[in-house]
């Protein structure tokens, strides 16, 4: 198997034939009963005649009226190590020294339980939590800021500028504005100032998502390394994402696209009934018919939500990236849900404090004052509003890309650690050698 971001596909068996522990790693020792000769040997200075193993107990302390007898010492058996003796049993090599594989650092811990996970990169190899995987969309951005920052700069810059020249070029004619908010207007104008509204929506909104899916294939990329823990630069990301960009491209417009028509379907007996005379009873069914379909498109849009990281690091097609994402969704549409809607409020949180200002100091700078942020402006906004607005919107959009796309990828990853053991294929892409089979009780994948 090899070390690049295609690592993950379905079914993927060790590579060369290795088998864990192959390399001659050393495993952690294994507990032992400590008879015979592996037992410490008493000091020079203890006495030749020595009670029965397991016989021996502490001097007890007297005992005054009323006082409770002590507890009884622990036997010999698995228990707290007893205290350090010098040069007795306590010493180094002896039962009061860590040991491997049973406490100390780098082992089991001070209680039992299974060994930590190896964390290679920026999360554990072990089925993860939700803070687990927002901190490592977070430890992405701050460990490979360089290329994570500079992708979404890039992408955020190029992006903001198209729209900003659509914006004060192409959809500054306020011909459609007075139109439609001019009552007396007919409806052929009304038509087709409508038309030329939503047709310079559209664009906008294919540029924005154009940005979008190139800036979620490049940190996928950076983000499925970062899981291994080596870096990235921005141009092997993008050498990597290319060959997918046309599919990712295709899954993007078909998801909302689907999500649309599920709405449309389920609004439109109401609509129907409505122009057929009955109002009232139509607009009922279309608002009961959309809410309806709106929480169907939901589960879909939940349900193939992981067949964008499925399609760029299994390098898989649109049909086989939607069927991997809705079986490693199956039975846990919510908490995929609740993973997914806390990462957004997250990202719109923090976008909303940087563009605000921005929006409002648009507002002061340009030539209507306040009147452009509460719609008192009669006009189109100006270049000076546009171009602060838009650099505003670049700071959020910088930092809001690695978050949202970085807890996708990071949920897929966790994923397929549940249901298919992808931790035992980290640790082995990552360079772990007989991760999983060193330590016995531990099983793969979690």
């Amino acid at each position: 198997m090899n070390d690049t971001p295609g690592w993950a596909s379905p079914g993927s068996a060790p590579s060369d034939g290795q088998q864990p522990g192959a390399s001659g790693a050393q495993t952690p020792e294994q507990p032992s009963d400590r008879s015979g000769t592996d037992q410490p040997q008493p000091s020079g200075k203890w006495s030749q005649e020595q009670p029965p193993p397991g016989q021996w107990t502490a001097p007890q302390p007297p005992q005054g009226p009323g006082q409770a007898p002590p507890p009884p010492p622990p036997g010999p058996g698995w228990g707290a190590r007893p205290p350090a003796a010098p040069g007795g049993h306590g010493g180094a090599g002896g039962w009061g020294a860590p040991q491997p594989g049973f406490g100390g650092h780098g082992s089991w811990g001070g209680a039992w339980g299974p060994p930590p996970a190896a964390k290679p990169g920026v999360i554990p190899l072990r089925p993860l939590g939700v803070g687990e995987i927002l901190d490592g969309a977070v430890s992405t951005m701050r460990t490979y800021w360089r290329t994570v920052l500079g992708i979404s700069l890039t992408v955020a810059v190029v992006t903001e500028t198209v729209v900003i020249l659509l914006q004060g070029l192409v959809l500054n004619d306020t011909t459609d504005a007075d139109t439609l908010k001019n009552p007396s207007a007919s409806l052929s104008e009304v038509s087709r100032a409508l038309g030329d509204t939503l047709l310079g929506s559209a664009a906008v909104l294919v540029f924005v998502l154009l940005g979008t899916i190139v800036a979620t294939a490049l940190l996928t990329a950076v983000t499925s390394r970062a899981v291994l823990g080596r870096p990235v630069t921005a141009g092997e990301a993008w050498r990597d994402a290319r060959p997918q960009l046309a599919r990712l491209g295709g899954l993007t417009i078909l998801l909302p696209l689907m999500a649309m028509a599920i709405v449309a379907a389920g609004t439109l007996p109401g609509i129907l009934i409505a122009w057929s005379g009955s109002t009232a009873a139509g607009v009922s069914l279309a608002v009961l018919g959309g809410l309806g379909a709106g929480v169907v498109a939901l589960w879909i849009m939940i349900r193939f939500s992981l067949a964008s990281p499925a399609l760029m690091l299994e390098k898989q097609g649109i049909g086989k990236a939607m069927s991997r994402s809705a079986k490693l969704v199956r039975g846990s549409w919510w908490r995929v849900f609740g993973i997914q809607l806390l990462a957004q409020i997250i990202a719109s949180i923090m976008a909303s404090i940087v563009v605000l200002p921005f929006t409002f100091l648009a507002g002061v700078f340009s030539g209507d004052g306040l009147g452009s942020l509460f719609g008192g402006s009669t006009g189109s906004p100006g270049w000076t509003f546009l171009i602060v607005s838009g650099i505003g919107s670049v700071i959020g959009r910088m930092i809001t890309f690695p978050i949202t796309a970085g807890v996708i990828v990071l949920l897929y990853i966790d994923q397929r650690i549940r249901r298919e053991a992808l931790d035992l294929e980290l640790a082995r892409a990552a360079g772990l050698q007989g991760y999983g089979s060193d330590v016995p009780g531990t099983t793969a994948g979690g």
